[in-house]
């Protein structure tokens, strides 16, 4: 078996179960989970429709590299959302499964094996990201994110000899669990440390389009064209972009996003997912190319979360300390007012009031003498708002219980 394997932890759905395990919720109250960051808004119809008109394509293998329809789709979607120059639709742009599978595999394409790489991620992370590394025989080097800086990771505390050896940065914004969003300088910064210490960029933006205030997130690919950063000939050297229809459109079930940016980089993924035999089925692609044609649905979807959050952000904020985030569709509260650990505060919120939330410390790691999730707990705003509000008013009781006690 690869050794590797038995450095990956539990995920932190696992460690949950591990948590309740024994306990039984009130059954006074109906489950409301906030654990797990799946959207519970419906799939638009013209996009399951599409699905079902073009089942006829199962009978053909579909190409790796997708169709020039759904390249296309892609692209002109790129452009629009982030101004982008006309993107060659050969070579810049590859559809993949979801963006989770592509993070994953590309970690296997960047990364040469038993040459002591590094890659390094956020503090607390997509869980993704350890795996990657871990598999494709690198060790993750983890950068604590700073409250103090709306989360950003501090970059300026690694060391020389660790930027010597990082191969591979992966980066989430807007992000998972603190819904930060980078910088115009933020990028700049790090694409600096990208051409000093000739590392890839991975830039994971699968939650780009559910953001609460006027101006959309800025992107990776953004930020290098407005900084007119060409490098080798090419305007995104060394970086990749990540992104997904699952939050967008609602469909995590069609398993459908894409890669974008560096086209030599491109050139070597699909190389290695021609034979990892990852094509996107004939049909998802067809409802593929409905969902990026479309911003109607989008902004639909935008429109339900700001209204969610807007209305339980104000109750959560009578009881824990917590601030709207710039983007995507967590609340990411300090729970230390209350007494309680993080997991102690899950553990027994959902044995007294059937509310399940995520422990912070599950989404981190201990690193540089600090676990930075620890304190926190995560709560995925992804039902319906009047199911959000239910769980709000329960936090509400049970932290003014506590207070009591």
């Amino acid at each position: 078996m690869n050794p590797h394997l038995d450095k990956l932890q539990s995920y932190p759905f696992e460690k949950l179960r591990q948590l309740f395990a024994g306990s039984t919720p009130n059954p006074a109250f109906k489950p409301i989970s906030l654990g797990m960051g799946e959207p519970k808004h419906p799939t638009p119809a013209f996009i399951r429709q599409a699905l079902v008109d073009n089942l006829d394509g199962l009978a053909n293998y579909p190409l790796t590299a997708g169709s020039e329809a759904l390249r296309n789709a892609i692209a002109s979607w790129l452009e629009r959302r982030y101004d982008l120059p006309t993107l060659d639709r050969a070579t810049q742009v590859l559809p993949v499964n979801g963006s989770r599978e592509a993070l994953f595999s590309f970690a296997q394409t960047v990364i040469a094996p038993d040459t002591g790489a590094l890659v390094m991620c956020p503090n607390p992370f997509y869980q993704i990201y350890e795996g990657a590394a871990f598999l494709a025989g690198a060790e993750p080097y983890f950068v604590n994110s700073d409250p103090a800086r709306n989360f950003a990771p501090d970059y300026d505390s690694v060391p020389e000899e660790v930027w010597q050896r990082v191969r591979l940065l992966f980066i989430c914004s807007p992000g998972n669990p603190t819904g930060a969003v980078l910088t115009l300088t933020d990028w700049e910064h790090l694409f600096a440390l990208s051409e000093r210490y000739n590392f890839i960029i991975a830039a994971d933006e699968c939650y780009s389009e559910i953001y609460h205030g006027d101006e959309p997130p800025l992107g990776a690919m953004q930020a290098a064209n407005i900084l007119g950063l060409i490098r080798e000939g090419e305007p995104y050297a060394r970086l990749v972009v990540f992104s997904s229809l699952s939050k967008r459109s609602n469909v995590p079930g069609m398993r459908s996003g894409f890669v974008a940016g560096d086209a030599q980089v491109l050139k070597k993924f699909l190389l290695y997912r021609t034979y990892h035999g990852s094509a996107m089925g004939p049909h998802v692609q067809a409802a593929s190319v409905a969902a990026w044609n479309d911003e109607t649905h989008v902004e639909e979807n935008r429109a339900q979360y700001r209204a969610k959050f807007a209305a339980i952000t104000p109750l959560i904020q009578e009881v824990l300390d917590v601030q709207m985030p710039d983007a995507s569709f967590y609340l990411w509260a300090d729970v230390t007012r209350t007494g309680l650990s993080d997991t102690e505060f899950a553990r027994r919120l959902h044995a007294e009031y059937n509310v399940t939330v995520l422990p912070g410390s599950y989404l981190a790691r201990d690193a540089h003498g600090v676990n930075p999730g620890r304190n926190r707990i995560r709560m995925a705003l992804v039902a319906e708002t009047e199911e959000g509000l239910e769980a709000a008013r329960r936090i509400v009781q049970f932290c003014n219980q506590l207070a009591k006690s």
